[in-house]
């Protein structure tokens, strides 16, 4: 990493809390700071837990229930125990909150249509997609991997929403009963793993690894959602699985896949996979891949 890297790294940081309005105690006019503000904005229509909102933001839990207690005293969220898990705080907007958070929004397109109204349209074109790039590459650098409970809730999202894709993409839909089996059981430790990756707090990956005899492991559930392909994120998770093989004491994977997935299979090949004869009878594979990882 080099240093003139660092620093221009840290000269766009300077730059855009000053043209966000991070610095000023008022933020967009109102009255409260930036934290203030961008929690009221993200406790929502529906509510959140303060749980969920200290792993979305990155924050503490002290510094958090602060920003909780402002709100409160301004009168704009209320503050009630969760009703599946006492233990739980959830935050809930007020009918001034719900408002202050419209006017929030009001002014915050105003201040964007106030900034690139001062730029050509060319020039307007260049920083969108600039924003647009720095915002998904952001996501990459935020990412965090962690093997999770096969039957745990950000692992259930993630096989649903692999499984919808699936039913979308294959030419006669996907019936995942049909499909070769990867029972919860196969998925966690001494026989395999599952894997959820996230960006602040929210999961936008996953995959899965099973022993199927000795020394070789199955891919599985591999998917990445399709608003943050494209950055290597599907490669990170990749690799993730391929550490775990290896504590797993596997020295060989195997996967099959669909010839739809095209994304997919460039991402097998380009990462040492090699195709090889099919060694199941799966009905949605067309192609099935190998890889020695010992």
């Amino acid at each position: 990493m080099l240093a003139d890297e660092i620093s221009q790294v840290r000269r766009f940081n300077r730059l855009v809390t000053q043209r966000a309005g991070a610095l000023n105690d008022h933020f967009l006019g109102r009255d409260r700071p930036l934290g203030e503000s961008r929690l009221l904005y993200e406790v929502g229509a529906d509510g959140a837990d303060l749980r969920d909102l200290r792993r979305r933001l990155g924050l503490d839990s002290g510094y958090v229930s602060r920003l909780v207690q402002a709100l409160e005293e301004k009168g704009l969220v209320r503050v009630s125990q969760g009703t599946a898990d006492q233990r739980v705080r959830k935050a809930r907007l007020t009918a001034a909150g719900r408002r202050e958070v419209r006017e929030m929004n009001q002014r915050s397109d105003e201040a964007a249509a106030g900034l690139l109204g001062s730029l050509t349209l060319a020039q307007r074109t260049r920083l969108v997609a600039a924003m647009t790039e720095v915002h998904r590459l952001l996501q990459l650098a935020g990412l965090q991997i962690e093997r999770v409970d096969p039957a745990s809730p950000d692992a259930r999202w993630c096989i649903g929403q692999y499984f919808d894709e699936l039913d979308r993409r294959f030419e006669s839909g996907f019936d995942p009963a049909a499909s070769l089996s990867a029972e919860d059981r196969d998925l966690i430790p001494p026989r395999g793993a599952f894997l959820v990756a996230s960006v602040d707090g929210a999961p936008v990956a996953c995959g899965a690894v099973k022993s199927v005899s000795p020394g070789v492991g199955s891919l599985k559930r591999m998917w990445v959602a399709d608003t943050v392909r494209g950055v290597g994120i599907g490669r990170r998770v990749l690799e993730a699985l391929e550490s775990q093989a290896r504590e797993l004491g596997l020295t060989t994977l195997r996967l099959e896949t669909n010839q739809t997935l095209h994304e997919a299979i460039g991402l097998y090949r380009s990462a040492g996979f090699r195709e090889v004869a099919s060694f199941n009878a799966d009905p949605y594979a067309h192609h099935w891949f190998e890889k020695f990882i010992g």
